[in-house]
């Protein structure tokens, strides 16, 4: 059984391929390592909830 030598098209999509998988593995990366400095960090993670927070408000302004 033989094999058909492989097109110039598929070795051109192959490194395309390659190069999009290096760039999302780097994007997941950058995500993940930000993520895990701002846990790092401890800072208050609170989403805006359209409510009153009091613990948002600066001990300045409470007193």
């Amino acid at each position: 059984m033989t094999f058909r030598p492989e097109h110039e098209l598929h070795k051109r999509r192959f490194s395309r391929n390659v190069g999009l998988g290096l760039t999302l593995a780097a994007f997941v990366a950058l995500v993940f390592a930000l993520t895990v400095v701002k846990v790092k960090r401890g800072d208050p993670m609170q989403g805006f909830d359209h409510g009153y927070q009091p613990e948002a408000v600066p001990r300045e302004a409470q007193e």
